[in-house]
């Protein structure tokens, strides 16, 4: 399943390559002190450049817990040290469910 998001993620990436939108934007993975993710990937001049989504936050603790949302045509992610594979997915399942 892992390298299935992988995949996915770089198939998604190489899609919106244009020669042109690789060179101003794209997907930016950091790591948080507390510990934890933090995923930026900008989704301007691709389909979904105009859609926002407020912020969602999940606490349950200070080992399982997530934030993300959709402004300024960026989607933004956070979460603890084991959630970068659910970050990724969760922006594969919103563009599978607005490219529908």
């Amino acid at each position: 399943m892992q390298m299935e998001i992988l995949d996915w993620i770089q198939n998604w990436f190489t899609d919106n390559c244009d020669g042109d939108w690789e060179h101003g934007y794209g997907i930016q993975i950091a790591t948080l002190n507390n510990p934890g993710w933090e995923i930026e990937i900008d989704i301007s001049n691709t389909s979904i450049a105009n859609i926002n989504i407020e912020l969602i936050l999940n606490e349950k603790g200070p080992q399982d817990w997530y934030s993300v949302k959709i402004e300024n045509q960026k989607f933004n992610a956070t979460g603890d040290s084991g959630k970068l594979k659910f970050l990724l997915g969760l922006f594969k399942k919103m563009i599978e469910k607005i490219e529908k």
